[in-house]
């Protein structure tokens, strides 16, 4: 063989190595993480740490929280940018940003950790107002410009109690406000409707009511995990919201086999 044919070759199979290692990687989904309102992805590190060292390509949306159509955009550009299958996960109002970003064809499951499942017309804000009886409110402070944020005192027991005292006030003190545009933002089509879901019911968070976590993942049809914690689960216990997430992973590649 000439030099040149050898190393036409050489491009070849190389190329169809490469193939075979991108298909490969392929199968296995990558995880797209979306933060709720009044923080940023930040709060998600944890998580991302354990899904990368066990493998996993693993990105994280910012969202402005300023709309809902807008969260689902930025989603969706994260999406967009994925190589294969996605398992979209949401915490909290990013549940809601799930329930309509999640209808991207490349998204194969939506793991919601107590997180609002919201129906079609329905929205965040119509969630909240129908609580059951006794349970506990958020302290959602009144609109400034529009804009909402929590009582920071109360922070902590009512987002964050399991985390240490120093930990929990700096979350208070680093919230992102939240828009009223994205608290009452409505969905079109569920995705929970068609994709495989995933929900971690959390008995102790303060934010969303354990019975109502229980009766929107009931309705979405998920595949339940249940632990005890705070509405901040994923900053808390890490461990179990990854391999929540890591379930769904697995059932995304076992359908695609």
């Amino acid at each position: 063989m000439n030099l040149s044919k050898f190393l036409i070759a050489g491009m070849v199979g190389g190329a169809m190595l490469a193939n075979g290692g991108a298909h490969a990687v392929d199968a296995r989904p990558s995880v797209v993480l979306v933060h709720g309102g009044f923080v940023d992805g930040s709060g998600w590190q944890s998580v991302y740490d354990i899904l990368k060292h066990d493998g996993y390509q693993v990105s994280i949306v910012q969202n402005p929280t300023s709309s809902l159509a807008d969260d689902v955009a930025f989603t969706k550009r994260v999406l967009a940018t994925q190589a294969g299958p996605v398992v979209l996960v949401g915490h909290s109002y990013g549940g809601a940003v799930i329930t309509e970003a999640g209808n991207a064809d490349n998204v194969k499951a939506l793991v919601y950790i107590t997180a609002f499942a919201p129906d079609a017309g329905e929205s965040v804000q119509a969630l909240i107002k129908n609580s059951p009886p006794g349970a506990p409110v958020p302290p959602i402070l009144p609109p400034q410009d529009g804009w909402l944020m929590l009582d920071n005192a109360k922070f902590a027991a009512s987002f964050a109690g399991d985390l240490p005292p120093k930990k929990a006030q700096f979350m208070a003190d680093s919230q992102v406000p939240w828009n009223v545009a994205a608290l009452g933002g409505t969905i079109s089509t569920p995705a929970w409707k068609s994709k495989p879901t995933f929900y971690l019911v959390v008995d102790g968070d303060h934010m969303i009511p354990v019975e109502a976590q229980r009766a929107m993942a009931k309705r979405a049809n998920a595949t339940v995990m249940n632990t005890k914690g705070s509405h901040a689960i994923y900053v808390s216990n890490p461990k179990v919201v990854a391999s929540l997430i890591e379930q769904a992973a697995k059932s995304v590649e076992k359908a695609s086999k």
